[in-house]
Parts: structure tokens; sequence; C-alpha cells
């Protein structure tokens, strides 16, 4: 990693401070060394990580401080105290904190203070308790980095696999009628300039899955595939961009097959996220990609039902964070001048 990126942290947001997030953040400074991960701080309530955390913790008001305070203690940007928590169960207190972590990470993020952002899980249902709008975390950092939802596009990452679900929270029943073209057009060039600049893959090949069993078998088991895949992946050769399809998607997850491609974009959720979590259920990140600022999250929820118990897995927090400084020496990169 330059050294730029060294003297930036990292900003791990809290999520909501009932759920595991307090406990997985400490579980990663705990294993920094082991892993080798950059300074990152964490940015909440301190005493909702004090409740379920016996080590020792640094409050930090400056970014400045963080490199010196994480060889001892978990840094922490202490924003307010989000009052009586119970482990598992969520409040409007807590659910304002995650809010105003995001807000405050954001930030840090986008004036450089922070070499990159990593959010933690929060609960959507508390936070449309107390207003929030937007369908998740990913809209409201793309709104205020003044990126449109549909320009930030959703990465899933592993070691031996990353896939694009070009449609995502929507019923299945409506993915045919949302999977257009030019969807699939517009979302392909980002994930291209994505893993160029992000991940130091100068000519990435992507995969696009077909729609329906066998890529619709000819036109015998749907027309997507002709009627919309064929014509973007024919647009996007024609730009340069390396890509095959569509393909079908019961071979294409297969070993030898899915190791020659860069990324894979599916056509819906859980075309794209059940191989994937079958995969890298314990080390997948969840990443942004279309952002001038680099996001990565752990690819689970709140789980409440585990929190404060201990069996809270801080591997993709780990993971999570590794990755966001891969990502952030990968951009620096690319932005250096020549030598």
């Amino acid at each position: 990693m330059s050294d730029s990126c060294q003297r930036r942290p990292i900003a791990v947001t809290i999520g909501d401070p009932a759920g595991v997030g307090p406990e997985v953040a400490a579980g990663a400074w705990a294993a920094r060394r082991k892993h080798d991960l950059p300074p990152f701080v964490v940015i909440g309530d301190a005493a909702a990580i004090e409740a379920v955390w016996d080590g020792p913790v640094a409050r930090v008001g400056e970014m400045d401080e963080v490199a010196a305070a994480f060889e001892t203690a978990l840094p922490v940007w202490h924003l307010e105290d989000s009052g009586p928590l119970t482990p598992g169960s969520p409040t409007p207190a807590g659910a304002a904190l995650a809010l105003h972590a995001l807000e405050t990470g954001i930030g840090l993020t986008r004036n450089q203070a922070a070499a990159a952002l990593v959010t933690g899980p929060v609960s959507k249902h508390a936070l449309h308790g107390i207003g929030y709008t937007h369908p998740g975390q990913t809209e409201f950092i793309a709104e205020r980095c003044g990126v449109t939802a549909t320009n930030a596009v959703m990465m899933l990452a592993g070691p031996g696999l990353r896939v694009v679900p070009l449609t995502v929270h929507i019923p299945l029943a409506q993915v045919p009628e949302r999977l257009t073209s030019e969807l699939i057009v517009a979302k392909a060039r980002i994930v291209a300039r994505g893993l160029a600049r992000d991940f130091g893959i100068a000519t990435p090949r992507l995969a696009i899955a077909g729609l329906n069993p066998h890529a619709g078998e000819n036109g015998q088991l749907g027309d997507e595939e002709g009627r919309i895949i064929a014509p973007a992946v024919a647009q996007l050769a024609e730009e340069g961009i390396a890509v095959d399809g569509p393909l079908a998607a019961d071979a294409l997850f297969a070993p030898g097959i899915r190791d020659g491609y860069a990324a894979i974009l599916c056509g819906y959720h859980d075309q794209a996220l059940a191989p994937f979590k079958a995969l890298h259920f314990h080390d997948g990140v969840n990443l942004t990609l279309g952002l001038p600022i680099i996001r990565t999250s752990p690819d689970h929820g709140t789980a409440f039902n585990i929190a404060g118990t201990g069996r809270a897995d801080a591997g993709p927090t780990i993971a999570a964070i590794a990755m966001a400084a891969r990502m952030a020496a990968a951009r620096e990169r690319s932005c250096a001048p020549a030598k």
C-alpha cells in the first residue's frame, strides 16, 4: 500500500448498535496483525462496543489520531450516546446513530480524510421507523455522492468469484420487464471501469448470464436472451469491452468456466448471490462500483438473533476492510502520474 493510503485510515461505520456491528468491528481490530489490516476507525457509539467487548477502546476526534491509537486500542469516533441498549433489540435511538454514523463516514471519505468507507450492517426496518426512505445504504451513499442510484452498481466479491446482479431487490416476476439492453450496457460499462480502476484489471472479461434455463435454448425456453441480452453484448463488444453472453447460468459457475471471467453479470438477485454465497459465505464482500469513493461492506445483516452472544464471525468484516484497502491502493496507483 502506498504511503498516502497508509496515512489515511479506513472509516468503518458501526451499523445498528443492537446488532453484531460493534462486536465484529472489535473482532477485526483484535485480528488486525494476523490479517495485516491497515489502521481503521469505527464511527458510532463507543459505549455500544464496550458493552459487548472488554478490549481497549480509544476515543478519537481527529483522523490524524487514528494511526497512533490503532497500535494499542480500537479507535472509535464517538458521535453520540445511543441510549440504553440490549443486544438484539433495536431502538429508534440506535437507528438514528446508525444513520448519523453513515453520514459521517461518507463525509470523511468524500473529503479524503479516510481512504475508504466500510459500512456496518443496519436494520432497514428500524431506519424506516425514523423516516429513512432509501431502499438500503447503497442508494443513500450514492445520493450523498451525487450519483444516481442506477449508476451505483452492487458487486459481490470473493477470492474466487465476482458477481453483479443486474436487478436487485425486486420481485422475481418483475425481472423480465426491468431487464433491458440499456440497463445491461450501462451496468457493464461501470463494472468494466470499476475493475480497471479499483482492482487493477486492465482489460477485464465479463460474462453475461442468460435469464432462462439453457440461456433460452434458441428461443424455445424464452426470448429474453435474443431480444435483450444479445444486443447488449454486441454493443458492449463494439465499444471494446471484452464480454461473452448470453451464457447458460447452470454451467457458468463451474470451476474452469467461472475462472475465465473477472466478473459475472446475472439477471436477478438470487442468480448471482446463491452461487456466490455457496462459495464465499464467510469471506464475501459487498461493494459498490460507480461511486467517487470506495465503499465495501460485509455480506451479512445485523444478525440480531446472535448479537451480544460472542458467536458473531468477524471474518466478513475483516474481508471488507482488507478489500477496501486493496481497492484504495489500486485506485491510487491508477491515478499516480507516470514516471
